[in-house]
């Protein structure tokens, strides 16, 4: 059901130069690009044009990945199919021009799109508009791209599990273009001004609300319904280059989510605005406190599996053994899946100052774990009803 991906982080991006994303002039020419986006002719590579709206900017690397599976989608069109090859792609440009679809997790449609170009970044520019039809933000969301063709010849329902939540993950529905008025409003609340005037200025100096002076400034949804919401974009300050600076996530690069949150938390302290305690509050009560709840809830509520013939059952047969063909029994939740953050909880409660109620929360949630499942010295105990059975 689209099965060749390529995931990226999400950064919008309303305008480029040619040069950082490696698009000659002729090519800009030939995908729509003829004028920058101060209307004068485009002659150079260096001059700023205006991304369309369903154009596309993706990493070089992603751009080698999908070199390979255009290879294997000609090879089963011709091979398979009996029909000529349709990419015949050598190099990395020669995808530049060819669509794509846009695909966020957890959702089943997809966004058309066209590769116009490669960023040393390993993100995926786009139109603020592109990520929201995909039901996205640029907070760190990450989605993937699939070519178009391989999207169509490798999906079907028939692959699809049937189970709860089978539907998602698949474009089962594509949508070819954009309409303002169908996305999320928070693309719409792009401002697109060349400066501020002078009054918002002085707003945000009275903590004035943004609906206090909504009226003074200019934003996408103010141009719906005219030719000026896809195009006519400014902004306040320019970017010698796109590729200059972080060119990949921190998330990408350490390793564990342990690392990950030390990591956070260490810059929480070095940030006079940030407050490392609430910042620790927040991890605890809204990432691992759910989780150990959920865990546990699926360990107490668990089935069981046939190590043999991988047969499963609600509750365990009284003998102990699958009835079916005598094998061992094994669960299907871990202590360890359960386990997982309950240390890294009960360090935070020690290390930070947390409110009471929730070091509290965390060591009701150890008791309860700890009358669940017995630790291993327990278990190698010998009792003397064990003793008298030998």
């Amino acid at each position: 059901a689209g099965t060749v991906r390529s995931d990226m982080s999400d950064i919008a991006l309303t305008h480029f130069r040619l040069k950082e994303i490696g698009l000659s002039v002729e090519k800009a020419k030939e995908l729509g690009y003829t004028h920058d986006y101060l209307g004068q002719e485009l002659v150079s590579d260096e001059q700023l044009c205006e991304l369309k709206v369903q154009d596309i900017i993706i990493p070089k690397h992603a751009g080698d990945y999908l070199i390979k599976v255009a290879n294997y989608v000609d090879e089963l069109l011709e091979k398979f199919y009996k029909m000529r090859r349709f990419y015949n792609v050598r190099r990395r440009e020669d995808l530049i021009g060819h669509l794509v679809i846009g695909l966020a997790p957890h959702t089943s449609a997809g966004i058309l799109g066209r590769i116009i170009g490669f960023s040393e970044a390993s993100v995926g520019f786009a139109h603020p508009f592109f990520h929201a039809a995909k039901r996205r933000n640029c907070d760190g969301d990450e989605d993937s791209i699939m070519l178009l063709l391989e999207g169509l010849l490798d999906f079907s329902r028939k692959f699809l599990p049937s189970t709860r939540g089978g539907l998602m993950d698949a474009p089962l529905v594509l949508t070819t273009r954009i309409t303002p008025t169908e996305i999320d409003k928070e693309a719409l609340n792009v401002d697109v001004m060349e400066r501020y005037p002078l009054e918002f200025y002085y707003a945000t100096l009275a903590f004035k609300k943004p609906d206090e002076v909504k009226d003074i400034m200019d934003f996408v949804k103010k141009r719906i319904g005219t030719w000026k919401q896809y195009q006519g974009f400014r902004f306040t300050h320019d970017t010698k280059d796109i590729n200059i600076g972080v060119t990949k996530s921190a998330y990408k690069v350490l390793g564990p989510m342990a690392e990950k949150m030390e990591s956070q938390l260490e810059l929480a302290r070095k940030v006079r605005a940030v407050d490392e305690h609430d910042m620790a509050t927040r991890i605890i009560s809204h990432h691992f406190i759910p989780d150990i709840m959920g865990n546990l809830k699926k360990f107490g509520t668990q089935r069981f599996r046939c190590k043999k013939c991988n047969a499963k059952f609600r509750r365990i047969p009284l003998s102990g053994k699958c009835p079916y063909c005598g094998g061992e029994l094994t669960l299907t939740v871990y202590e360890k899946g359960v386990k997982k953050y309950l240390d890294k909880a009960l360090r935070l409660t020690e290390e930070y100052k947390v409110p009471k109620y929730l070091r509290q929360r965390v060591l009701v949630l150890k008791e309860a774990i700890d009358s669940l499942m017995v630790e291993d010295e327990e278990k190698s105990k010998i009792t003397l009803e064990s003793f008298l059975a030998v």
